[in-house]
């Protein structure tokens, strides 16, 4: 006769029985069970029994749960856990059923999370409610053998009269955030242009210091041109002089010249002293 024979999954873990005691945790594949029928079956050959154990990711929704909150209003929330199975073996012995205790784990945290805050907190701050399951259920669960992934609120429903009012103020939330993001958009244009004309300035201030520094120098050049000039004009005077000191000869060359050049004008007039009261007045032609 065939033997018996189980094949476990990837997806699942097992539990390996002998006479009701755990012996082992199958992992995945084909193992064969002994049997108690044929020719070689043995009296004391031991029961077998193998549970198999779910260890893929799965959800949890606890629906519907009204709860109040610390300032005395009613709201009905919903959860939703994400969860897998760690220890298959912790999950089966440590409790009887380990999703209806998670179930039963995460409504009570919820219930004293939001028994602790106010309305307007739960508004603002939905998150803490995750975070305080996350930390209050992550440490228990993991005692049965449960791994949490992540907690969160799927639904926070109001009483009708509180649901219209709070629709007025998320409306009214949403058109401040709206002037809000309108203003700082409008103070960061501000920003941008103020800095734009504080470079503009800059540039400016630059450019004309550095025009003021070329002029500066450009004066500084002509200024030592008409200096070496001068210098260059009065040493040919000096060796003029000294020429003409040498060689009296030259001097009077040069105003025989000069005059020369007066009697081309019909306006020019010479006057030479002789003795007292006399003088001679010389036009030219």
């Amino acid at each position: 006769m065939a033997k018996q024979s189980i094949v476990i999954k990837d997806t699942h873990r097992a539990l390996w029985y002998e006479n009701g005691v755990l012996t082992r945790i199958l992992e995945a594949g084909r193992y064969t069970l002994p049997s108690k029928k044929g020719r070689f079956w043995r009296r004391n050959r031991p029961d077998v029994e193998v549970v198999l154990v779910d260890i893929r990711e799965r959800e949890l929704t606890i629906k519907g749960q009204e709860i109040l909150t610390s300032d005395k209003v009613a709201i009905r929330v919903s959860i939703i856990v994400q969860f897998r199975v760690a220890d298959p073996k912790a999950a089966m012995h440590e409790v009887e059923k380990y999703e209806e205790r998670l179930y039963s784990d995460v409504q009570l945290s919820a219930r004293r999370s939001l028994a602790s805050m106010t309305l307007e907190e739960i508004l603002t701050n939905r998150n803490r409610l995750s975070e305080d399951i996350l930390r209050d259920v992550k440490e228990v669960a993991s005692r049965y053998g449960v791994s949490i992934v992540r907690a969160d609120v799927k639904d926070l429903v109001f009483p009708g009269n509180l649901q219209e009012i709070m629709n007025r103020v998320l409306a009214a939330e949403r058109m401040s955030q709206a002037t809000l993001v309108e203003a700082r958009t409008k103070a960061e244009a501000q920003q941008i242009e103020a800095r734009a004309k504080a470079e503009i300035r800059r540039v400016e201030a630059e450019v004309d210091a550095h025009a003021a520094q070329l002029q500066a120098q450009h004066d500084a050049d002509a200024q030592k041109i008409r200096t070496d000039a001068e210098v260059a004009a009065l040493r040919a005077s000096a060796e003029a002089a000294q020429a003409y000191s040498a060689h009296p000869a030259l001097l009077r060359l040069r105003e025989l010249e000069a005059l020369k050049e007066l009697a081309r004008s019909a306006n020019a007039r010479i006057y030479i002293g002789f003795k007292k009261h006399d003088t001679l007045t010389a036009h030219s032609d």
